[in-house]
Protein backbone atom coordinates (compact mmCIF):
# COMPACT_ATOMS: atom_id res chain seq x y z
CA UNK A 1 0.00 0.00 0.00
CA UNK A 2 1.21 3.25 -0.71
CA UNK A 3 0.26 4.66 2.66
CA UNK A 4 3.03 4.23 5.30
CA UNK A 5 2.63 3.45 9.09
CA UNK A 6 2.89 6.60 10.82
CA UNK A 7 1.33 8.69 8.05
CA UNK A 8 -1.42 11.16 8.77
CA UNK A 9 -4.92 11.21 6.46
CA UNK A 10 -7.89 12.85 5.84
CA UNK A 11 -10.75 10.89 4.21
CA UNK A 12 -14.15 12.33 3.53
CA UNK A 13 -17.30 10.81 4.42
CA UNK A 14 -20.86 11.35 3.73
CA UNK A 15 -21.17 11.10 -0.22
CA UNK A 16 -17.73 11.88 -0.74
CA UNK A 17 -16.62 8.35 1.03
CA UNK A 18 -14.04 6.48 -1.21
CA UNK A 19 -15.54 3.49 -0.66
CA UNK A 20 -13.22 1.75 -3.11
CA UNK A 21 -10.96 2.47 -0.62
CA UNK A 22 -11.97 3.04 2.59
CA UNK A 23 -12.28 -0.23 4.31
CA UNK A 24 -8.51 -1.08 3.12
CA UNK A 25 -7.65 2.63 4.82
CA UNK A 26 -9.17 2.17 7.91
CA UNK A 27 -7.92 -1.30 8.46
CA UNK A 28 -4.62 -0.56 7.96
CA UNK A 29 -2.03 -0.65 10.47
CA UNK A 30 -0.59 2.14 12.78
CA UNK A 31 -2.06 5.42 10.66
CA UNK A 32 -3.39 8.35 11.81
CA UNK A 33 -6.46 8.89 10.54
CA UNK A 34 -9.20 12.43 10.46
CA UNK A 35 -12.67 11.64 9.19
CA UNK A 36 -16.33 12.99 8.47
CA UNK A 37 -17.89 9.74 8.35
CA UNK A 38 -21.70 9.59 8.99
CA UNK A 39 -23.53 7.52 11.38
CA UNK A 40 -25.94 5.51 9.01
CA UNK A 41 -24.49 6.66 6.43
CA UNK A 42 -21.04 5.53 6.74
CA UNK A 43 -20.62 2.99 9.06
CA UNK A 44 -17.61 2.26 10.80
CA UNK A 45 -16.99 -0.92 13.52
CA UNK A 46 -14.33 -0.95 15.93
CA UNK A 47 -13.07 -4.03 14.99
CA UNK A 48 -12.25 -2.66 11.30
CA UNK A 49 -9.72 -0.36 12.90
CA UNK A 50 -6.79 -1.84 12.22
CA UNK A 51 -3.47 -2.38 14.67
CA UNK A 52 -2.14 0.69 15.91
CA UNK A 53 -4.77 2.98 13.77
CA UNK A 54 -6.10 5.83 15.58
CA UNK A 55 -9.18 7.09 13.89
CA UNK A 56 -10.27 11.01 14.82
CA UNK A 57 -13.85 11.81 13.63
CA UNK A 58 -16.56 14.36 14.56
CA UNK A 59 -19.71 12.07 14.76
CA UNK A 60 -20.00 8.75 17.54
CA UNK A 61 -21.42 5.51 16.23
CA UNK A 62 -22.97 3.07 19.00
CA UNK A 63 -20.45 0.19 16.82
CA UNK A 64 -17.50 2.58 17.81
CA UNK A 65 -17.70 2.06 21.79
CA UNK A 66 -14.89 -0.25 22.03
CA UNK A 67 -12.81 1.43 20.04
CA UNK A 68 -13.63 4.83 21.84
CA UNK A 69 -12.59 2.93 24.82
CA UNK A 70 -9.65 1.45 23.90
CA UNK A 71 -8.15 5.10 22.45
CA UNK A 72 -8.76 4.19 18.83
CA UNK A 73 -11.51 5.83 18.19
CA UNK A 74 -11.36 9.63 19.44
CA UNK A 75 -14.65 11.79 19.21
CA UNK A 76 -14.20 15.06 19.28
CA UNK A 77 -16.98 17.04 20.17
CA UNK A 78 -17.32 20.35 18.08
CA UNK A 79 -19.14 21.76 15.46
CA UNK A 80 -18.25 21.72 11.37
CA UNK A 81 -17.26 25.31 11.64
CA UNK A 82 -14.94 24.52 14.61
CA UNK A 83 -13.19 21.35 12.71
CA UNK A 84 -12.06 23.77 9.91
CA UNK A 85 -10.59 25.99 12.12
CA UNK A 86 -8.80 22.74 13.81
CA UNK A 87 -7.81 21.23 10.14
CA UNK A 88 -6.24 24.54 9.60
CA UNK A 89 -4.37 24.75 12.71
CA UNK A 90 -3.37 21.26 13.02
CA UNK A 91 -0.10 19.27 11.94
CA UNK A 92 -0.43 19.22 7.83
CA UNK A 93 -1.62 15.12 6.48
CA UNK A 94 0.56 13.59 4.85
CA UNK A 95 -2.46 12.20 2.39
CA UNK A 96 -5.41 13.88 1.79
CA UNK A 97 -7.73 11.10 -0.11
CA UNK A 98 -10.81 11.89 -1.90
CA UNK A 99 -13.11 10.61 -4.52
CA UNK A 100 -13.29 12.52 -7.86
CA UNK A 101 -14.33 12.09 -11.35
CA UNK A 102 -12.58 11.42 -13.85
CA UNK A 103 -10.62 14.20 -15.48
CA UNK A 104 -12.21 16.43 -17.96
CA UNK A 105 -11.06 18.27 -21.13
CA UNK A 106 -8.77 20.35 -19.30
CA UNK A 107 -7.57 18.30 -16.76
CA UNK A 108 -9.60 18.37 -14.21
CA UNK A 109 -11.29 16.24 -11.41
CA UNK A 110 -14.77 17.24 -9.73
CA UNK A 111 -15.35 16.31 -6.32
CA UNK A 112 -18.94 15.73 -7.24
CA UNK A 113 -21.69 15.72 -4.44
CA UNK A 114 -19.18 16.48 -1.45
CA UNK A 115 -17.21 18.90 -0.58
CA UNK A 116 -17.58 19.43 3.92
CA UNK A 117 -14.03 19.74 4.78
CA UNK A 118 -12.19 17.90 1.70
CA UNK A 119 -10.73 21.36 0.13
CA UNK A 120 -9.28 22.77 3.64
CA UNK A 121 -7.96 18.94 3.88
CA UNK A 122 -6.33 19.41 0.70
CA UNK A 123 -4.66 22.56 1.27
CA UNK A 124 -3.06 21.24 4.52
CA UNK A 125 -1.92 17.83 2.40
CA UNK A 126 1.37 17.16 1.30
CA UNK A 127 0.14 14.88 -1.06
CA UNK A 128 -3.46 14.41 -2.65
CA UNK A 129 -4.36 10.38 -3.74
CA UNK A 130 -7.37 10.19 -5.66
CA UNK A 131 -10.05 7.36 -6.37
CA UNK A 132 -11.18 8.20 -9.96
CA UNK A 133 -14.59 7.03 -9.67
CA UNK A 134 -17.12 7.33 -13.55
CA UNK A 135 -20.27 7.34 -11.00
CA UNK A 136 -18.72 10.63 -9.25
CA UNK A 137 -21.12 13.58 -11.37
CA UNK A 138 -19.77 16.25 -12.28
CA UNK A 139 -20.97 19.57 -10.67
CA UNK A 140 -19.57 23.14 -12.18
CA UNK A 141 -19.56 24.63 -9.34
CA UNK A 142 -18.13 22.28 -6.86
CA UNK A 143 -14.48 21.93 -6.05
CA UNK A 144 -12.29 20.34 -8.07
CA UNK A 145 -8.29 18.98 -7.91
CA UNK A 146 -6.02 19.11 -11.38
CA UNK A 147 -4.92 15.59 -12.26
CA UNK A 148 -1.51 16.51 -12.37
CA UNK A 149 -1.51 17.40 -8.53
CA UNK A 150 -2.47 13.64 -7.62
CA UNK A 151 0.58 11.85 -5.97
CA UNK A 152 -1.19 8.90 -6.21
CA UNK A 153 -4.56 7.31 -8.06
CA UNK A 154 -7.07 4.33 -8.90
CA UNK A 155 -9.59 3.54 -10.63
CA UNK A 156 -12.92 2.31 -9.17
CA UNK A 157 -16.24 1.72 -10.48
CA UNK A 158 -18.24 1.47 -7.14
CA UNK A 159 -21.33 3.44 -6.87
CA UNK A 160 -21.68 6.37 -4.48
CA UNK A 161 -22.88 6.30 -1.04
CA UNK A 162 -26.52 6.49 -1.27
CA UNK A 163 -29.26 7.52 1.37
CA UNK A 164 -33.00 6.64 1.67
CA UNK A 165 -35.57 8.57 4.36
CA UNK A 166 -37.83 5.59 4.47
CA UNK A 167 -41.76 5.89 5.06
CA UNK A 168 -42.74 9.39 6.95
CA UNK A 169 -46.06 8.99 9.36
CA UNK A 170 -48.36 11.71 9.75
CA UNK A 171 -46.87 12.95 12.67
CA UNK A 172 -43.68 13.82 11.13
CA UNK A 173 -46.24 15.70 8.22
CA UNK A 174 -47.24 17.45 10.81
CA UNK A 175 -44.92 18.69 12.38
CA UNK A 176 -43.60 19.72 8.40
CA UNK A 177 -46.89 21.58 8.22
CA UNK A 178 -46.53 23.30 11.34
CA UNK A 179 -42.58 24.83 10.19
CA UNK A 180 -43.88 25.65 6.46
CA UNK A 181 -45.75 28.19 8.07
CA UNK A 182 -43.44 29.71 9.84
CA UNK A 183 -41.35 30.63 6.88
CA UNK A 184 -42.40 32.99 4.70
CA UNK A 185 -41.24 33.72 0.77
CA UNK A 186 -37.64 34.22 -0.10
CA UNK A 187 -36.47 32.72 2.95
CA UNK A 188 -32.89 30.91 3.19
CA UNK A 189 -33.24 27.67 4.34
CA UNK A 190 -31.28 25.18 6.46
CA UNK A 191 -32.12 21.28 6.55
CA UNK A 192 -30.39 18.45 7.63
CA UNK A 193 -31.09 14.61 6.91
CA UNK A 194 -34.08 12.73 8.01
CA UNK A 195 -38.05 12.02 7.72
CA UNK A 196 -38.60 15.77 9.13
CA UNK A 197 -36.56 18.00 6.27
CA UNK A 198 -37.93 15.21 3.65
CA UNK A 199 -41.28 16.32 4.73
CA UNK A 200 -40.63 19.71 5.14
CA UNK A 201 -39.26 20.06 1.67
CA UNK A 202 -42.93 18.51 0.27
CA UNK A 203 -44.68 21.14 1.96
CA UNK A 204 -42.62 23.95 0.85
CA UNK A 205 -43.75 23.26 -2.75
CA UNK A 206 -46.56 26.05 -2.45
CA UNK A 207 -43.72 28.73 -1.60
CA UNK A 208 -41.50 31.10 -3.79
CA UNK A 209 -38.21 32.55 -3.93
CA UNK A 210 -36.85 30.16 -1.59
CA UNK A 211 -32.96 30.26 -1.05
CA UNK A 212 -30.81 26.69 -0.14
CA UNK A 213 -27.54 27.56 2.14
CA UNK A 214 -27.31 24.17 3.96
CA UNK A 215 -24.44 22.08 5.47
CA UNK A 216 -26.60 18.72 3.47
CA UNK A 217 -29.30 18.58 0.97
CA UNK A 218 -31.11 15.47 -0.19
CA UNK A 219 -33.43 14.51 -2.90
CA UNK A 220 -36.63 16.80 -1.84
CA UNK A 221 -34.28 19.43 -3.33
CA UNK A 222 -35.94 17.75 -7.25
CA UNK A 223 -39.15 18.71 -5.75
CA UNK A 224 -38.94 22.38 -4.99
CA UNK A 225 -37.14 23.02 -8.14
CA UNK A 226 -39.98 21.42 -10.20
CA UNK A 227 -42.65 23.12 -7.93
CA UNK A 228 -41.12 26.37 -8.74
CA UNK A 229 -40.33 27.19 -4.93
CA UNK A 230 -36.56 27.86 -5.50
CA UNK A 231 -35.11 31.57 -6.72
CA UNK A 232 -34.10 30.40 -10.17
CA UNK A 233 -31.97 33.27 -9.86
CA UNK A 234 -30.05 32.32 -6.77
CA UNK A 235 -26.62 30.24 -6.26
CA UNK A 236 -28.44 27.32 -3.87
CA UNK A 237 -25.38 26.25 -1.80
CA UNK A 238 -24.51 22.87 0.27
CA UNK A 239 -21.49 21.36 1.86
CA UNK A 240 -22.58 18.12 0.37
CA UNK A 241 -25.26 16.16 -1.65
CA UNK A 242 -26.69 12.96 -0.49
CA UNK A 243 -29.30 10.78 -1.54
CA UNK A 244 -30.54 8.41 -3.85
CA UNK A 245 -28.60 7.33 -7.35
CA UNK A 246 -31.48 9.75 -9.30
CA UNK A 247 -30.47 12.32 -7.06
CA UNK A 248 -26.90 12.44 -8.40
CA UNK A 249 -28.38 11.91 -12.12
CA UNK A 250 -29.66 15.07 -11.68
CA UNK A 251 -26.92 16.28 -10.11
CA UNK A 252 -24.36 15.76 -12.96
CA UNK A 253 -23.89 19.10 -14.72
CA UNK A 254 -26.02 21.51 -13.21
CA UNK A 255 -25.07 24.87 -12.85
CA UNK A 256 -27.37 26.23 -10.13
CA UNK A 257 -26.63 24.01 -6.96
CA UNK A 258 -22.85 25.15 -5.14
CA UNK A 259 -21.17 22.35 -3.69
CA UNK A 260 -18.58 24.45 -1.47
CA UNK A 261 -16.75 23.54 1.67
CA UNK A 262 -17.25 24.41 5.06
CA UNK A 263 -15.21 27.44 4.96
CA UNK A 264 -17.95 28.96 3.23
CA UNK A 265 -21.54 27.30 4.65
CA UNK A 266 -20.73 27.07 8.08
CA UNK A 267 -18.49 30.33 9.17
CA UNK A 268 -20.22 32.32 11.30
CA UNK A 269 -19.09 35.28 9.19
CA UNK A 270 -20.80 33.46 6.38
CA UNK A 271 -23.58 33.12 8.08
CA UNK A 272 -24.14 36.15 9.45
CA UNK A 273 -24.73 37.76 6.03
CA UNK A 274 -27.11 34.95 4.99
CA UNK A 275 -30.48 37.54 5.23
CA UNK A 276 -34.12 35.39 7.07
CA UNK A 277 -31.92 32.32 7.23
CA UNK A 278 -34.82 29.82 8.68
CA UNK A 279 -32.48 26.67 10.38
CA UNK A 280 -34.40 23.52 10.60
CA UNK A 281 -32.55 21.01 13.27
CA UNK A 282 -33.57 18.12 14.44
CA UNK A 283 -33.08 16.59 18.04
CA UNK A 284 -33.94 13.27 20.39
CA UNK A 285 -34.78 15.09 23.00
CA UNK A 286 -35.54 19.04 24.53
CA UNK A 287 -35.70 19.92 28.03
CA UNK A 288 -38.09 22.62 29.73
CA UNK A 289 -35.24 25.28 29.81
CA UNK A 290 -34.58 24.99 25.98
CA UNK A 291 -31.71 22.83 26.09
CA UNK A 292 -31.41 20.52 23.03
CA UNK A 293 -29.54 16.96 22.79
CA UNK A 294 -28.99 15.80 19.58
CA UNK A 295 -26.26 13.30 20.50
CA UNK A 296 -27.15 10.62 23.12
CA UNK A 297 -29.86 8.60 23.29
CA UNK A 298 -30.47 6.30 26.89
CA UNK A 299 -26.83 7.49 28.34
CA UNK A 300 -24.87 6.37 25.09
CA UNK A 301 -23.56 8.65 22.44
CA UNK A 302 -24.98 7.49 19.29
CA UNK A 303 -24.06 10.48 16.92
CA UNK A 304 -22.57 14.02 17.08
CA UNK A 305 -23.22 17.29 16.74
CA UNK A 306 -22.16 18.47 13.30
CA UNK A 307 -23.19 21.18 12.22
CA UNK A 308 -26.80 21.88 13.47
CA UNK A 309 -24.89 24.29 16.05
CA UNK A 310 -23.22 26.18 13.83
CA UNK A 311 -26.63 26.91 11.57
CA UNK A 312 -28.66 27.47 15.00
CA UNK A 313 -26.20 30.08 16.56
CA UNK A 314 -26.12 31.86 12.69
CA UNK A 315 -30.00 31.95 12.33
CA UNK A 316 -30.53 33.23 15.84
CA UNK A 317 -28.51 35.72 15.31
CA UNK A 318 -28.87 36.69 11.83
CA UNK A 319 -31.16 39.87 10.61
CA UNK A 320 -34.71 37.98 9.87
CA UNK A 321 -33.22 34.33 11.32
CA UNK A 322 -34.94 32.05 12.94
CA UNK A 323 -33.48 29.02 14.62
CA UNK A 324 -36.30 26.01 14.80
CA UNK A 325 -35.55 22.75 16.36
CA UNK A 326 -38.15 20.02 15.72
CA UNK A 327 -39.18 16.48 16.77
CA UNK A 328 -42.27 14.38 17.70
CA UNK A 329 -43.45 14.77 21.14
CA UNK A 330 -43.29 11.00 21.48
CA UNK A 331 -40.32 8.21 20.96
CA UNK A 332 -42.00 4.77 21.01
CA UNK A 333 -41.98 3.24 24.67
CA UNK A 334 -39.22 5.64 25.67
CA UNK A 335 -42.67 8.69 26.47
CA UNK A 336 -42.13 12.26 26.21
CA UNK A 337 -38.93 14.01 24.10
CA UNK A 338 -39.73 17.23 25.68
CA UNK A 339 -38.32 16.30 28.94
CA UNK A 340 -37.95 18.25 32.60
CA UNK A 341 -34.07 18.45 32.27
CA UNK A 342 -32.19 16.35 29.73
CA UNK A 343 -31.64 12.75 30.53
CA UNK A 344 -28.65 11.23 32.76
CA UNK A 345 -25.76 11.51 30.49
CA UNK A 346 -26.91 13.31 27.61
CA UNK A 347 -25.69 16.57 26.50
CA UNK A 348 -26.63 20.00 25.49
CA UNK A 349 -25.38 20.36 21.85
CA UNK A 350 -26.84 23.01 21.31
CA UNK A 351 -27.68 25.96 23.77
CA UNK A 352 -31.08 27.06 24.85
CA UNK A 353 -29.60 30.61 23.66
CA UNK A 354 -29.51 29.36 20.10
CA UNK A 355 -33.19 28.39 19.95
CA UNK A 356 -35.91 30.13 18.77
CA UNK A 357 -39.12 28.01 18.02
CA UNK A 358 -39.69 24.55 19.04
CA UNK A 359 -41.84 22.20 16.98
CA UNK A 360 -43.76 18.96 17.55
CA UNK A 361 -46.68 17.60 15.99
CA UNK A 362 -48.82 18.72 18.79
CA UNK A 363 -47.84 22.39 18.05
CA UNK A 364 -45.82 25.60 18.45
CA UNK A 365 -43.65 26.73 20.97
CA UNK A 366 -42.11 30.11 20.13
CA UNK A 367 -39.53 31.12 22.58
CA UNK A 368 -38.73 34.03 21.52
CA UNK A 369 -38.25 37.18 24.09
CA UNK A 370 -40.00 34.76 27.01
CA UNK A 371 -38.71 34.51 30.41
CA UNK A 372 -37.19 31.18 31.86
CA UNK A 373 -40.81 30.42 33.06
CA UNK A 374 -42.61 31.50 30.12
CA UNK A 375 -40.66 29.22 28.04
CA UNK A 376 -41.81 26.10 29.69
CA UNK A 377 -44.75 26.33 29.58
CA UNK A 378 -44.97 27.09 25.94
CA UNK A 379 -42.77 23.73 26.09
CA UNK A 380 -45.20 21.94 28.09
CA UNK A 381 -47.94 22.75 25.66
CA UNK A 382 -46.23 21.13 22.68
CA UNK A 383 -45.15 18.06 24.82
CA UNK A 384 -48.04 15.14 24.04
CA UNK A 385 -51.43 15.43 25.92
CA UNK A 386 -50.70 12.70 27.98
CA UNK A 387 -47.07 13.87 29.50
CA UNK A 388 -48.33 17.51 29.74
CA UNK A 389 -49.45 17.73 33.97
CA UNK A 390 -46.34 15.44 34.75
CA UNK A 391 -44.14 18.24 33.08
CA UNK A 392 -46.07 20.97 35.12
CA UNK A 393 -45.53 19.36 38.37
CA UNK A 394 -42.03 18.41 37.47
CA UNK A 395 -41.21 22.05 36.41
CA UNK A 396 -42.83 23.45 39.56
CA UNK A 397 -40.35 21.57 41.18
CA UNK A 398 -37.87 22.84 39.19
CA UNK A 399 -39.22 26.36 39.69
CA UNK A 400 -38.52 26.30 43.04
CA UNK A 401 -34.96 26.41 43.07
CA UNK A 402 -34.23 28.64 40.47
Amino acid sequence: MIFRKGERLFIPGAAGEPTALVKELFGAAGLDITTSVVPGINPLKSEAIGPGTQVTGLFMQPSLSEAQRSGSFRHIPQSYAAMLKQIEADTPFDWCVVQVSPPDGRGRCSLGPAAEFAPAAMQRARRIFGVINPFVPVVPNAPFVEHARLAGTMEADTPIVTYAVGEVDSATHMIAKHIAGLIPDGAAIQVGLGKVPHALMQALHGHRRLRIHSGMISDGIIGLMQAGALDESHAHRTTAVLGSPALYEWLDGRSDIHVRGVEEIHLPSVLAGVERLFAVNSALEVDLLGQCNLEHANGRAVSGGGGASDFARGARLGRGGVSIIALPATFGAAGSRICPRLSNNAVATISRNDVDIVVTEEGIADLRGKSVHERAKALIGVAAPGARDPLSEQWAEIAGRL
